[in-house]
This record gives structure tokens, C-alpha cells and sequence, in this order.
């Protein structure tokens, strides 16, 4: 399988963690691939409309996208612990986690369209500070209401997309998630000591 990926994507980045932490890295072939709002790579547009990474080519051709689809197949292929849980309390607690970290993202991606992607004089500074409080509001619920600073027994989707999410927050240098928060700073710190998070840095700037 190929996997069309980006080095300096949360989103990518969450799927080949999903992969290494499964065992099946080996069966991908992943391929960087550079893109923006406001740059078309017409190999990817090919594959996703909407011309994002990560798009995950089948054997059979098949393009899968998003990187939550890409995730729940690659939970099929694998004989381990399902990274989605069947028991629904658990299922339901992992995809909220997961959906809270793609928001993180979002959330993120547009704090730095207001301060370094758009031109300054086209910045509008509302929505930064907008985004911002979203971010600094999801700090501060993940500390209250989620982390624990004992090492996880088990991974999940959820936790992988939340750790994928707050390493790109500290490789952007967005908003600090550590300072005040003891829970959710310790199990960062002990979760980007994982093979699967040290096998997959992320590097590079953004092409616009």
C-alpha cells in the first residue's frame, strides 16, 4: 500500500504512528507529498478532490482518505487490540479524544493563517484569538477531564490522534499546552517516548 503523506502534518503523522503501533509500517510505502490551500499537487488531487494528505492507496487501487477512514481500515488489518474499541463506553471515549485532537488541528492551522500564512495585510486578528481561546479551552478540559499521568496500559486512537495533535502544536509553537497543566504535560512526555512517535518526526515548512 502507498501512503501519501506530508512530514509536517498531524494528520498524516497519526495514521503512520496507528501503523507502527499495529506492526504494519512494513506494508506501507510512504511517499511525501507537499500541500496548501493555495498550492495544487495534481498527484494528490488525482486521488482526494480535495487534494489533502494522508490518502492511502489499496493494492487494488482503491484511494482511502481521510486520516480517520485510513485509520479504522488499518484497524482491520492487524491480529492485535483493536485501536477502536468495541466496548462502546470505550469506542465513544477514544472518538471523542480523537475528534477533540483533529479540532486541536484545525484550530491550530488557522492561528497560523492569522499570524505567518496570510499576508499581514490580509490577517484578521479576531480569528486568531478565536481559534486561540479554543485551543487554550481543550488544554484545560484535557487536564480536568482526561489525562492521566500514569503510563497508558493500552493505546488507542484517541490517544495517538491527541499526541500526534499536541506535538505538531509544540513543533508550530502554538499556544503552550504543558505549563500549568502537571496531567496532561506528564503523559505527553511519556507518550512522544514511544518507538512509534520517535520513528516519525516531524519536519519542514509549509508551502504556500
Amino acid at each position: 500500500m502507498q501512503l501519501l503523506y506530508q512530514t509536517h502534518s498531524p494528520y498524516a503523522r497519526k495514521v503512520l504512528v496507528m501503523a507502527h503501533e499495529a506492526g504494519l509500517a512494513n506494508r506501507l510505502h510512504v511517499v511525501h507529498h507537499e500541500t496548501s490551500p493555495t498550492w495544487r499537487n495534481e498527484e494528490v488531487f488525482c486521488l482526494n478532490p480535495l487534494g489533502k494528505v494522508p490518502v492511502l492507496v489499496l493494492d487494488d487501487g482503491t484511494a482511502l482518505f481521510d486520516s480517520s477512514v485510513i485509520c479504522e481500515y488499518l484497524d482491520g488489518l492487524h491480529d492485535g487490540p483493536t485501536f477502536i474499541p468495541s466496548d462502546p463506553r470505550e469506542r465513544w471515549r477514544s472518538l471523542r479524544l480523537q475528534a477533540l485532537a483533529q479540532g486541536l488541528c484545525d484550530a491550530g492551522i488557522a492561528v497560523r493563517h492569522e499570524t505567518v500564512r496570510r499576508p499581514e495585510a490580509l490577517r484578521y486578528p479576531a480569528m486568531r484569538d478565536g481559534q486561540m481561546e479554543k485551543l487554550v479551552a481543550a488544554y484545560d478540559f484535557l487536564e480536568r477531564e482526561w489525562a492521566d499521568p500514569s503510563p497508558p496500559c493500552r493505546i488507542d486512537i484517541g490517544q495517538i490522534a491527541l499526541a500526534t495533535a499536541l506535538s505538531w502544536l509544540a513543533f508550530r509553537e502554538l499556544p503552550d499546552f504543558e505549563h500549568g497543566r502537571p496531567h496532561l504535560s506528564a503523559w505527553y512526555r511519556a507518550f512522544i517516548q514511544r518507538p512509534s512517535m520517535l520513528a516519525t518526526p516531524l519536519t519542514g515548512d509549509t508551502v504556500d
